[in-house]
């Protein structure tokens, strides 16, 4: 399954699946990303990390570890 680390710059995705447990995984269900959810990449820093994402309305700086979680379609 593709994840949101590897959606492109300028790319638009739906949110279909939340990998990871405990802590983590509510602290990215506390930011907004939730199933369902479209995230807009809107920049990828020159290294890869973070990656900046629109999410319902606000931006969003992710680190790859966390955006590795987040399964989309």
């Amino acid at each position: 399954m593709p994840t949101l680390k590897e959606a492109r710059l300028g790319s638009t995705v739906t949110v279909k699946k939340l990998n990871g447990e405990g802590a983590v995984k509510r602290r990215i269900m506390d930011m907004g990303i939730t199933k369902g959810t479209e995230i807009h990449v809107r920049k990828v820093a020159p290294l890869g990390d973070p990656i900046e994402v629109t999410v319902r309305g606000y931006e969003l700086s992710l680190r790859k570890a966390d955006a590795e979680m987040i399964e989309t379609v």
